[in-house]
């Protein structure tokens, strides 16, 4: 893919989610493909991660795990793998037909998009820190309507509304799922937010 295709499929991922949706999951990628893939993706993210808490001086104040960069790697290879099983799992309870390897080519997609986003804000931090907050407020919103997409057509449901529920049935069982985790480590939520 040239840098010009990719930049169209970056933009149509806005305009056109769920066409972009639809040509992603037509490329029918392997197994290996996904997973090379998504291990790619999970190391940017935690490059972009550590250029984040070098620049940004509210950067001091992340949970004591994510301060390193194979704390937040492996916070980061848990998340994704445990969101890309809950929006699948969820799906299927909602009535979806969405396959594993679908949904995770497109959360994969979609953190790509997230890992350009950050680099973005990161240039900007030392134009201004109010246009950081703009950036990251829109973006969030964007992604959500990306992602609210994604699942839709991963699912094949013909509206967004079962999507929206599979998105939030599908983050409160991570984020219960993942405290129970912290739980079992011997991390209490006050530990966390002593460090914060």
């Amino acid at each position: 893919m040239t840098p010009k295709g990719f930049f169209n499929l970056a933009v149509e991922s806005i305009t056109a989610p769920r066409e972009v949706a639809r040509l992603l999951m037509s490329i029918n990628m392997n197994r290996e493909a996904i997973l090379t893939a998504f291990a790619l993706t999970i190391v940017l993210n935690t490059l972009v991660f550590g250029v984040t808490l070098l620049m940004a001086p509210a950067s001091e104040n992340v949970p004591f795990f994510l301060a390193s960069p194979t704390g937040f790697l492996a916070a980061e290879t848990v998340t994704l793998g445990g969101t890309i099983l809950a929006f699948t799992i969820m799906g299927r309870v909602l009535g979806g037909g969405g396959r594993l390897a679908d949904v995770a080519l497109l959360m994969i997609w979609l953190q790509i998009l997230n890992v350009l986003v950050q680099v973005f804000t990161i240039a900007l931090i030392p134009v201004s820190e109010a246009m950081v907050g703009l950036v990251v407020l829109v973006s969030s919103g964007v992604g959500i309507w990306i992602l609210v997409n994604f699942v839709a057509e991963a699912h094949g449901l013909p509206g967004l509304g079962r999507a929206l529920a599979i998105v939030l049935l599908g983050l409160l069982a991570l984020g219960f799922t993942l405290s129970l985790l912290l739980v079992f480590a011997g991390v209490s939520p006050e530990g966390i937010m002593g460090n914060v």
